[in-house]
């Protein structure tokens, strides 16, 4: 039987530690799915290290794997493309070109961006060009996007530390074609305290889901949400359902990260907590 690809993520890949794809891939994995990962770097480790080996991929070679995706007709049987850390501009300009041609391939394919620039903790960390590039080519080009609430400022150019100013930020963003929302890791002045919020906006409604904040934020913790939202979305959950499923599992993975002392995200210990619950629908 042929294998049947349903996701194409196209993220960074590093060989220690759980970031990008070595963080998005396997809770897809665990839900049945057949994923097709193009790695925009190879690494030894994210650049939390005192060092780090490996680079980001050159664009050429970036391209090639996404036309070998194309040649393998993997677009034909995929619902999702995913993209997260690009480490170029150049890359941007690729993942941008492929997501178009998909589109002519298989109208029905759903582009999720997640515009990986930064975060409340550590700032902008990628370049001015791939922040221009995410902004100018990609948001624009997203059926849902997953922006935390530091880079959801970065592409408005709205602070939405309130929620008046978050429900702007997110108009201007589906401006472009109704684009679908969840924005994580959200802090407004009346989220309540010891709290993080992520706020679906699909269409004119929006819905604030609440979760604890623990004293403890690993790197990768958005691409894996970004994993598992969309798993659960190929498994039939309506978008506040996939986020409120997401959000509870990186907490329970967070929370025995806490527990276990460690640094770093140990998904293999996990891997009970990724997979599908009983009670969801199939696939």
């Amino acid at each position: 039987m042929a294998m049947t690809t349903s996701v194409i993520s196209i993220q960074s890949q590093v060989v220690h530690g759980h970031v990008g794809n070595s963080a998005a891939v396997l809770p897809m994995q665990t839900h049945g799915l057949n994923v097709a990962a193009v790695p925009t770097t190879l690494l030894s480790n994210h650049p939390g290290f005192e060092t780090m080996r490996g680079r980001v991929l050159e664009s050429e070679l970036v391209g090639d794997l996404l036309r070998g995706v194309e040649e393998r007709g993997l677009i034909e049987t995929s619902r999702y493309i995913v993209s997260g850390y690009l480490g170029s501009r150049a890359n941007g300009d690729v993942v941008a070109a492929f997501v178009r041609r998909a589109r002519q391939i298989n109208p029905d394919i759903t582009y999720i961006c997640d515009p990986v620039m930064g975060d409340s903790n550590l700032g902008v960390f990628v370049a001015d060009q791939v922040v221009e590039c995410i902004c100018s080519e990609l948001v624009p080009l997203a059926d849902l996007l997953t922006p935390n609430q530091f880079e959801i400022e970065l592409i408005t150019q709205i602070q939405p530390a309130s929620w008046t100013k978050l429900d702007a930020a997110a108009a201007k963003i589906q401006g472009h074609r109704g684009a679908r929302l969840v924005v994580t890791g959200c802090t407004l002045d009346d989220t309540p305290n010891g709290s993080l919020e992520n706020i679906v906006f699909e269409g004119k409604s929006c819905t604030r889901l609440t979760s604890p904040r623990l004293p403890i934020v690993p790197v990768g913790t958005g691409d894996l949400y970004a994993g598992l939202l969309t798993a659960k979305l190929t498994q039939g959950c309506s978008l506040v359902e996939a986020a409120r499923s997401a959000a509870a599992t990186v907490l329970e993975i967070l929370g025995r990260t806490v527990a276990a002392d460690a640094h770093e995200m140990q998904l293999a210990s996990v891997i009970d907590l990724l997979g599908p619950k009983q009670t969801e629908p199939p696939q």
